[in-house]
């Protein structure tokens, strides 16, 4: 049961966080016209490229981190609360099918479990058990990379979630929206994007969820470049699941060799669909299995496996 003196403590810990700072100049914000409000809101929103800004010599070098654990056989987790959580496993589900990533290597876990991506779980962020609960149940390594997501920074489940990684020896990122967070400072890595107040009191889904949503699709993006998922600005590893993929994917052979129509789809059917294996057959002129073999080799990066076919 919680006393009316916690909540007199949690209240005056708001009180000292950017994120949860009110704002009387738009105090009386709901009495402006739509198109005056959405202009503010367009200003604030264009606020926040420039506080990520920043901070990115600190994202790349998690980045370069991640990418050495992942190149061993990691795995890349998010944790998170509300929406935070969501964007986490927002950027994990988008893996699979955009670098043909196995979806154990991405994933993101929620407090509240899967449920709460759309219903709200009462309480389930105050718990740093449930989080290192969480980790145990997908066996973390050492291995592995852990990104604490959290708006305020002091998120009991994803600072659980670090403390816990961390102690097993696992890289580990916090990612918050608050200077000198607690989140950061239990990670080895620490992000904090400051974007100031939001335009409505504490509704860090605003600002804060974008600074988040920039960072992430950073981290996941430019790792998954580091890895050798690209080939130039090409999705090479894309997995074509559907119509508009399958499309997509001989759009990419096309781009990436010069190729007629004919020449992707006989190279598509060689490889089996895959993009990368087409590329390199169509470029270094070899078969299937061979550019099989020397994208193996290369640990899936194209340009080290057509790199290996020209003469020295």
């Amino acid at each position: 049961m919680t006393s009316t003196a916690d909540y007199a403590n949690l209240r005056a810990e708001l009180d000292t966080l950017t994120t949860e700072a009110f704002r009387p100049d738009l105090a009386e914000i709901d009495r402006r016209s739509t198109l005056d409000i959405a202009r503010t809101m367009n200003g604030e929103d264009a606020t926040v490229p420039a506080a990520v800004a920043q901070r990115l010599p600190e994202i790349a070098a998690a980045i370069d981190a991640t990418a050495a654990r992942m190149a061993r056989g990691g795995r890349l987790i998010y944790a998170g609360a509300g929406t935070a959580g969501r964007l986490g496993v927002l950027d994990a589900s988008e893996c699979p099918p955009t670098f043909n990533t196995d979806p154990s290597e991405v994933l993101g876990l929620i407090a509240g479990g899967p449920s709460a991506m759309v219903t709200a779980v009462e309480g389930a962020e105050d718990s740093k058990e449930f989080a290192a609960e969480d980790l145990t149940a997908i066996d973390l390594t050492d291995r592995d990379t852990v990104v604490g997501i959290s708006a305020s920074g002091r998120t009991p489940y994803a600072i659980g979630a670090v403390e816990h990684a961390r102690a097993l020896g696992a890289l580990t990122i916090g990612l918050s929206c608050n200077a000198g967070s607690a989140l950061a400072a239990a990670s080895e890595h620490g992000i904090e994007i400051v974007v100031g107040p939001e335009l409505l009191t504490g509704s860090t889904r605003l600002k804060a969820g974008t600074a988040q949503k920039l960072v992430l699709n950073m981290l996941s993006t430019i790792t998954m470049i580091r890895l050798g998922k690209t080939y130039g600005n090409l999705m090479v590893d894309v997995r074509a699941s559907n119509e508009k993929l399958r499309a997509r994917s001989r759009r990419i052979v096309a781009l990436a060799t010069g190729a007629t129509d004919l020449e992707i789809e006989t190279a598509l059917s060689m490889t089996d669909g895959e993009v990368k294996n087409a590329i390199l057959t169509l470029l270094a002129d070899v078969d299937g299995p061979t550019a099989a073999r020397l994208l193996e080799a290369s640990n899936g990066h194209l340009r080290a496996a057509l790199e290996a076919t020209k003469p020295h």
